[in-house]
């Protein structure tokens, strides 16, 4: 019999603690990654399913799977998979990414 190569996500059957299960207020950025999934994966614009996504976030790899949070994780898988389908390029993100950063940096030493 061969030997089950577990995945990180895969943990089915193991030992672990209970599940903490209360409500929790999510960030700013949490709302926003759950906004993209709903837009790409309406019934209008159909660019990616739920498949999909739980595709790529299994994919991640173990290293990376074990150190992003939930919606980290859901953020790799989308963007991924938008370069994936040509929905959007890596320069194309990589921009948007350095404009977000200057913004919320330059926000950050205006202070409130």
């Amino acid at each position: 019999m061969s030997k089950h190569l577990r995945k990180p996500h895969d943990l089915g059957g193991l030992e672990d603690g209970p599940v903490n299960r209360s409500e929790h207020a999510h960030e700013p950025w949490e709302k926003r990654v759950d906004s993209i999934m709903r837009l790409v994966s309406d019934k209008k614009r159909r660019i990616l399913t739920v498949d999909e996504l739980r595709r790529g976030i299994e994919d991640l790899g173990p290293g990376v799977y074990d150190e992003l949070s939930y919606y980290e994780r859901w953020i790799s898988s989308l963007s991924n998979i938008l370069i994936e389908k040509g929905v959007v390029t890596i320069d194309e993100l990589g921009r948007k990414m350095s404009e977000v950063e200057a913004r919320w940096t330059s926000d950050r030493e205006v202070g409130p």
